[in-house]
């Protein structure tokens, strides 16, 4: 009973957050910046974050208990507690070898937790390389999901990941030539795409139209994702942002620095990352 309650509870943030945005172009932080990639239930996240000055937060709700409607209710409740507005739901990789009716699932419940949290975006990346059906597993999924995602106003934002079955532009084209939806999208992550060898500026040439969400954070070298802090790597993301600026984009700027680099110095380093690229806000 008291997870229904707290799943009713989250049902209201439709009327208390609009899945617009104030503005075209807005800042936003993902919990993994504190949380890493571990069942942390985002304390560490509700600890940090009230201390910087994002207040949009995408979820990386990775783990059962974060879906539940007690966990969903939780994060509203968390939320509202300390003035954040949830943008986004990460969720676990597509890719279900023999298993795609399941994954259809989950991915239609990362849909509907978004939803609860008042938001209308869901983002996820691929499995590794070849692996769980492969990059035509992608596709076949997301052909089943792009009818849920018009109908339900929710934009599904598909994640590049070095080493992964989203990985290269070929397998964006070869997604985006089989699904034609004004609601199925690309997440751009640049650290990802440096980490793949691919060049980002041709990335925004040839997608600028369908990228929807963009990740921004720093690599180590070109051909490896590590990531470091900004200035110290690699990845061009004021190009990026200017270019995809200059095509018109309307969406959300992502700080993405993770793992925690260095727990002495999170708050200093996520706040200069807002500082960086708060000249984008419009």
């Amino acid at each position: 009973m008291a997870g229904l309650a707290s799943f009713q509870a989250a049902s209201l943030a439709n009327s208390r957050h609009s899945t617009n945005q104030s503005k075209n172009v807005e800042l936003a932080i993902a919990t993994i910046t504190c949380d890493g990639f571990g069942d942390e239930n985002f304390e560490k996240a509700f600890q940090v974050i009230p201390q910087l000055p994002f207040k949009n937060v995408e979820f990386n709700c990775w783990y059962g208990r974060n879906l539940t409607p007690s966990g969903i209710g939780s994060i509203q409740q968390r939320c509202d507690e300390h003035g954040l507005t949830p943008i986004c739901v990460q969720g676990s990789s597509f890719g279900a070898e023999g298993n795609i009716v399941k994954d259809v699932a989950h991915k239609l419940w990362l849909m509907e937790a978004a939803k609860k949290l008042g938001c209308r975006r869901v983002k996820c990346t691929g499995a590794g390389r070849g692996k769980a059906g492969g990059p035509e597993a992608v596709v076949e999924i997301v052909r089943e999901l792009a009818p849920a995602a018009e109908e339900m106003d929710v934009l599904l934002l598909l994640e590049n990941h070095a080493n992964n079955n989203i990985e290269f532009i070929e397998d964006y084209e070869n997604i985006f030539d089989a699904i034609n939806s004004t609601h199925v999208g690309m997440c751009m992550d640049n650290a990802h795409f440096n980490g793949s060898n691919v060049d980002l500026l041709e990335v925004v040439d040839k997608f600028h139209e369908k990228i929807l969400h963009i990740d921004i954070k720093d690599t180590e070298k070109m051909g490896v994702h590590k990531v470091v802090n900004f200035g110290e790597g690699v990845t061009d993301n004021d190009g990026v942002i200017q270019k995809m600026l200059d095509y018109g984009y309307e969406g959300y700027l992502l700080v993405e620095m993770a793992p925690p680099l260095n727990e002495t110095t999170l708050v200093k380093d996520l706040t200069r990352a807002y500082q960086l690229f708060e000249k984008y806000q419009k």
